[in-house]
């Protein structure tokens, strides 16, 4: 099953790249996503349960989420060099990709995280 972490929380990183069996056409590769917070704004809100949902529909227990909440660690934004919130970063499978917003427009997610070919 899915894990969803908040590092600030624990206290702690969590990793594993171990691989999964595929679901419905998605790469059999374990999906290791970093969404970076600022406390329980409406925006923060809204991509925790926007990134969750897409998941569950998409990757169906490929995946890990680690929620950073900036407000208790803001020395953890260096590292992915965040500047504005809220930010997903995709750190499995390369390469790594980052999607700023409250992730509310699921196609464009998608298609961001390579869930999804781009229409051209």
């Amino acid at each position: 099953m899915a894990e969803i972490k908040r590092a600030a929380k624990v206290g702690k990183k969590t990793s594993s790249s171990r691989k999964r069996v595929p679901s419905k056409g998605v790469a059999a590769e374990f999906w290791q996503l970093r969404l970076y917070i600022a406390g329980q704004t409406p925006n923060s809100v809204a991509a925790v349960a926007n990134l969750r949902k897409i998941c569950e529909d998409q990757l169906k227990g490929q995946y890990r989420i680690e929620v950073i909440d900036l407000l208790e660690k803001p020395q953890l934004a260096k590292g992915d060099q965040i500047i504005a919130i809220p930010t997903l970063v995709r750190r499995l499978p390369p390469p790594i990709k980052k999607i700023i917003g409250n992730l509310s427009k699921t196609e464009s997610v998608m298609v961001g995280l390579d869930l999804k070919p781009a229409l051209k």
